[in-house]
Formats: structure tokens, C-alpha cells, sequence
């Protein structure tokens, strides 16, 4: 895929942050001076929440695969420590361990969840949480828009093949199973938010940053991209029709997890 667009993303900044201070608050550090990972940054939002929730910190990194992401973090935090990396294959080369690995909304496109987890969990000192939010289940009916979008014409089908289970989340028991033999405590508990959106098309703008990433990247030139969005904002509207007010409400499920190291 194409690096990612800053700008787009943090045009729903506020709605995109507000998971990552819920999973932060709920997270309950032994130490006031903690070691912080944030796996998966982005333009730094939620490295930003982990900075006002402990900041005393003794040091806290922002890693991302996108070189742009980083960028925009490094310019709007210049203080912050930021590197360029994979967070799937991402380990400690200090061998010091962190206090909290946090991840807000990165590791549903990462795949092989059940060698990935426990391996986080593991570079977490003895007290310490590994933190994750994704989305799960997060519009059903938006999803089988875009698929049967995708299925209407046979070169679109042919095309978006491997774009269909990119996003990978398990059951919370998965998660449970996977983390619980290196674990004092295991929460998780999931969240639908009710997004507020002006008009059913800003829920495709809201996608296009994610969501759609992986079926835009894949169709074939930028007037199948044009139709293919053009589609789905007319669907959008027949499933998210409008308030009292004019505006539309887009319902977005997450899961949350943390995990207390042993």
C-alpha cells in the first residue's frame, strides 16, 4: 500500500484519539517514571495522550512503519522520541524491557495474532501492562457495502481479491487463552462509539485514511477509485440516514485489552 496521509487521518483527530485516553486511563502503572513503547503512532495523537497520562515518564517512543506519520509526529512534538519501524516485528534491543507497550488501533492489520501477543507481553517487565485497542466488528454493514461494491463489476472483483480479511481480530476469549499464561491480570472489554458525522459521505472520508486503504490501493487507476467511492457514498446514505439535525451517526465497535505482565 501507499504510505499513509497524515492530513486525512487527523481529520477525525478527536474521534480517533478518544479510544487511545480510554485505554490509557484505565491502565495502572507501579511506577510514576514508567518506560513507554507506543507501537504504531501514527502522526503522534496517542503518544501525545500517553505524555499528559504519565508524565513523568522516563522515556516514551513513538514507532511507526510510515516515514510521513512520523514526520508530522516529530513536528508537532519535537521533544517527543520517535523512530521508524514495524511494529509487528518490533523488539527491545536493550533486552531492559518496557513498563507499558501501548497500541491504539494498529494490530488488526497485522496477521499471526496468536505468536504476536504473547511475544509483546513478553517484552514487558513484571508488573508492567501491554495495552492494545483495535476495531472489531466495527461496521458490519458498511464492510458488506464495500464487498458487494467490490463483487458488482468482475475487474474490481478480480482485483480487491487480496484486499478482503486484511483486518484480522480474534475473539476476545482468544485473547484471553493467548495472554493469560504469562499474565497477573487480563481486562478486556469492547466500546461502540456514535460518531457524529455532518453527512453520510464523511464516514467514506473517514475511510478512505483506513478502512478502504487496502481496496483503493488494489483497484486498477484513479477513475475506478473515483466510482468505487462514488458508489459507497451513495450506499452510506441509505445506511446511516440522518438525524433530526441533519447529521448522521457512524457506530464504530472496538476492542480493548490490557494485560499485567506476571
Amino acid at each position: 500500500m501507499a504510505d499513509w496521509n497524515p492530513n486525512l487521518y487527523l481529520r477525525f483527530a478527536d474521534e480517533r484519539t478518544q479510544p487511545a485516553r480510554d485505554l490509557a486511563a484505565r491502565v495502572v502503572l507501579s511506577t510514576e517514571q514508567p518506560r513507554i513503547i507506543d507501537l504504531g503512532c501514527g502522526p503522534g495523537n496517542s503518544t501525545a495522550v500517553l505524555r499528559v497520562r504519565w508524565p513523568q515518564a522516563r522515556e516514551i517512543t513513538g514507532l511507526d512503519s510510515s516515514p510521513a506519520m512520523i514526520e508530522t509526529a516529530r513536528k508537532a512534538q519535537p521533544e517527543g522520541r520517535w523512530e521508524v519501524g514495524d511494529a509487528s516485528a518490533w523488539t527491545d534491543p536493550t533486552g531492559e524491557g518496557y513498563d507499558l507497550v501501548f497500541s491504539n488501533a494498529v494490530f488488526h492489520w497485522v496477521p499471526n495474532h496468536a505468536e504476536l501477543f504473547p511475544r509483546l507481553l513478553a517484552l514487558v517487565k513484571p508488573g508492567g501492562a501491554l495495552a492494545v485497542q483495535m476495531p472489531a466488528k466495527a461496521y458490519p454493514a458498511l464492510h458488506k457495502l464495500i464487498v458487494e461494491t467490490a463483487d458488482a463489476e468482475p475487474a474490481w472483483r478480480e482485483a480487491t481479491q487480496k484486499s478482503r480479511g486484511v483486518i484480522r481480530v480474534l475473539e476476545p476469549g482468544a485473547y484471553y487463552d493467548l495472554l493469560s499464561p504469562q499474565a497477573a491480570r487480563v481486562e478486556i472489554w469492547e466500546t461502540r462509539y456514535h460518531h457524529v458525522m455532518d453527512q453520510a459521505g464523511a464516514v467514506i472520508d473517514w475511510l478512505r485514511s483506513t478502512g478502504l486503504r487496502p481496496w483503493l490501493d488494489a483497484l486498477p487507476s484513479d477513475e475506478d477509485r473515483a466510482r468505487f467511492e462514488e458508489k459507497l457514498r451513495a450506499g452510506a446514505g441509505v445506511i446511516y440516514p440522518a438525524q433530526a439535525d441533519g447529521k448522521v451517526r457512524f457506530p464504530f465497535g472496538r476492542i480493548f485489552l490490557v494485560a499485567y505482565r506476571a
